[in-house]
């Protein structure tokens, strides 16, 4: 899997710009396009960086949680 450019705490901290000055603006001088910032938004809204890095480690444990159900179940079988 591709490593992402930005990691996600520069990501909210571009997001925070882009509600102070223009999108496009913005969007120029990190060299995304608007619909990556958009995308951003949609993804991560109105949170702060504290709140992303909750938000993965939630990811990851629901994950692990999943993969233990479906391994139970299996051997239920």
């Amino acid at each position: 899997m591709k490593k992402a450019r930005f990691s996600e705490d520069q990501m909210v901290k571009i997001l925070r710009e882009a509600d102070q000055s223009p999108v496009a603006e913005v969007a120029k001088k990190h060299g995304v396009s608007d619909a990556t910032i958009y995308a951003w938004r949609k993804r991560f809204g109105q949170l702060e960086s504290v709140d992303v890095k909750r938000l993965r480690q939630l990811e990851q444990e629901n994950g692990r949680l999943k993969r233990l159900v479906a391994d139970r179940d299996l051997r239920l079988r």
